[in-house]
């Protein structure tokens, strides 16, 4: 999924008026869009925590199905009516150049909610019944749908970037959506109608259990479109707001096999003698991205990918190479709030994530208001450091509020096999 950005990087600045369309989807369209699906992104971990028998997989659906029904409807009020003007005009200041290639790509992303939220429900199944390489072959079907749709926009349709960029995001998330709806069918066919070891998943349960699941990605995502705003009334605002997807996209890329650990931790924390195994990986997977990132921006390999791969201009290719360097932390943090996230998921303990996420929101928020009114560096750099300091607060507060759980763990571990339960 990291690499759809640079992708969309790649092809759109290739076309004309590539840094306006490029600012118009990274600071606008993609922002907005996440905002809109923030509250069902977290199904992928309710699934795989409880989907047990076929009562609490319909129970699930349900639930699924209304959501995705009134985020699309919110996400169609914001891209067709004048909601949108006050939204970008009024609350964010959007650059004018960048208002209506903006328009034209949330209207094409209107499909992307329901996607998001069907595809990310079955694959917390195929993931809680063993079957994670499913899940890897749609993603590589949803990168060859982005691929066509952004080409034959691009060819036949002769469209502008933003809508071949739109065109080709939207495609590979609906496909993904469609394969994993296939690909469940014979994991549901085959759960039990109840599972009477498990206490049955009730409404009241679910929740107690979601909603402070769902306030984690919403405040999460509404910073980035806050940095968009705060951005656009700093130093260098279309310079920053141009390298932002650039840098976004990158370190997502990295960080990305960190947030897929968590539903690795929900799935296999319980079973005995993961959590030596668990940490080792974790440790590996945290070194490994953090060491590929800095690589690539401290080497050669830095102009052949944001001048050769992602045709930036020598200016902007250089603020972005300086932003991702800024990031180096990210992929690292990243791994240990998915450990401590897994862990207090797996225990039904998920109040503390929407905590954590609170006190990474109030310090951002704090950090980017300081920003505007002394606006020191370029916007860009201010905010790639606003998000690393407060990622790093939101990681303390996961490890602090996780020592319990993952003392339990490590007590079970050292039980003696015949008395652990």
């Amino acid at each position: 999924m990291g690499v759809e950005l640079p992708i969309l990087t790649a092809v759109v600045e290739r076309m004309a008026d590539g840094d306006i369309n490029l600012a118009a989807y990274g600071s606008v369209v993609f922002p907005l869009s996440l905002i809109v699906e923030a509250p069902i992104i977290m199904l992928l971990a309710a699934a795989t925590a409880l989907v047990r028998d076929r009562a609490s997989y319909l129970l699930l659906h349900r639930f699924m199905m209304a959501a995705g029904l009134v985020l699309t409807i919110i996400h169609v009020a914001i891209a067709f009516t004048p909601l949108f003007d006050w939204i970008c005009s009024s609350l964010l200041d959007v650059p004018e150049e960048l208002l209506e290639p903006a328009r034209t790509g949330m209207k094409i992303m209107t499909p992307w909610s329901w996607a998001i939220a069907y595809r990310r429900m079955q694959q917390g199944v195929l993931i809680r019944f063993g079957h994670s390489k499913v899940v890897g072959i749609g993603t590589l079907l949803r990168l060859a749908s982005n691929l066509l749709a952004m080409y034959l926009a691009k060819e036949l349709l002769d469209a502008p970037g933003i809508a071949v960029g739109a065109i080709g995001i939207a495609a590979g998330v609906t496909s993904e959506a469609i394969f994993a709806a296939f690909m469940v069918r014979p994991i549901v066919h085959d759960l039990k109608d109840i599972d009477k070891s498990v206490e049955p998943l009730t409404w009241r349960h679910l929740g107690g259990f979601y909603t402070p699941l769902a306030l984690t990605p919403f405040m999460t995502l509404v910073l980035p479109l806050i940095g968009s705003a705060a951005m656009s009334r700093m130093t260098d605002p279309l310079q920053s707001l141009a390298a932002w997807p650039v840098v976004h996209g990158l370190v997502f890329l990295f960080r990305g096999i960190g947030m897929a650990y968590n539903e690795v931790v929900v799935a296999l924390v319980e079973e005995p003698g993961s959590v030596p195994a668990l940490r080792r990986f974790a440790l590996v997977v945290a070194c490994g991205t953090v060491l590929v990132l800095g690589l690539l921006v401290a080497t050669p390999l830095a102009n052949l990918w944001f001048v050769v791969v992602m045709n930036l201009s020598p200016e902007l290719a250089t603020m972005t190479r300086i932003g991702v360097a800024l990031c180096l932390l990210m992929p690292a943090y990243q791994v240990a709030q998915s450990w401590f996230q897994g862990v207090l998921v797996a225990s039904k303990r998920t109040r503390a994530i929407p905590e954590a996420v609170g006190a990474y929101s109030v310090l951002v928020s704090l950090l980017f208001w300081l920003g505007v009114v002394f606006n020191p560096i370029s916007g860009l750099y201010f905010a790639v450091l606003a998000f690393s300091c407060g990622g790093l607060l939101q990681t303390t507060w996961l490890w602090w509020r996780s020592r319990d759980q993952v003392r339990a763990l490590e007590l079970r571990e050292a039980a003696p096999a015949g008395s652990r339960p």
